[in-house]
């Protein structure tokens, strides 16, 4: 079944709304340059204790070494965690050992096909890739509301036995289409389930989930 991640969380109130609705995973973002839903390290704590226990937890980090990134692993106290930088190979092989229980999620930007160069770089070292529309030349790791280029994405499941996530962009009108062209293990979405105010919306969510669900 493909699996859901409801990203950018800002209150236990969202975490059970996304929990309730069906999510497999909730998206609780760290400190952060720019982007969407960005809480403080005491709030990632909080909404990573109220997720339920069939619900996993994904800190999204921007830093860049693996001791900042396992120093926030353990403030919020999640079990896993998703870097948005296109880091060095080394933080993944460090993080292996001094977080192992930790799941990683590497983030590639989807700029352009050299995305899937990316593939070589971090294969046999994290737990799942998510394809997402920043652009970290800009600072710019996720949240943007963009679709990227899915034939890429296509490209990058088919070359990879890597679990991927596909992001960016997202909503319940074209997430059918997104998972037919792209086939990735899951979906993440965080502007596409939002409203005007940037509430995390009930109805949007809804629509979002029913629209994943029948594919």
């Amino acid at each position: 079944m493909m699996r859901i991640k409801i990203c950018c969380m800002t209150s236990p109130e969202e975490t059970a709304l996304a929990t309730e609705a069906g999510a497999d995973l909730v998206g609780l973002v760290g400190p952060m340059p720019s982007g969407a839903g960005i809480v403080s390290p005491e709030l990632c704590r909080t909404l990573a204790a109220s997720a339920p226990a069939w619900v996993t937890p994904v800190l999204l980090t921007s830093a860049a070494t693996a001791i900042e990134v396992a120093v926030q692993i353990d403030h919020a106290g999640v079990r896993a965690v998703q870097l948005v930088r296109h880091v060095a190979p080394e933080v993944h092989k460090a993080l292996a050992r001094e977080r192992p229980s930790v799941r990683r999620f590497q983030v590639i930007h989807v700029e352009n096909r050299d995305a899937l160069d990316l593939i070589d770089v971090y294969s046999g070292l994290v737990d799942a890739f998510l394809l997402d529309s920043g652009r970290p030349s800009a600072a710019e790791f996720g949240g943007t509301g963009r679709i990227h280029d899915w034939s890429i994405s296509a490209a990058f499941v088919a070359r990879t036995s890597v679990p991927v996530f596909l992001a960016g962009g997202l909503h319940a009108d074209n997430v059918a289409d997104a998972i037919a062209t792209v086939r990735p293990f899951g979906v993440d979405v965080c502007s596409g389930v939002r409203d005007a105010q940037d509430r995390l919306d009930a109805r949007r969510l809804a629509a979002f989930i029913a629209a994943v669900r029948s594919v």
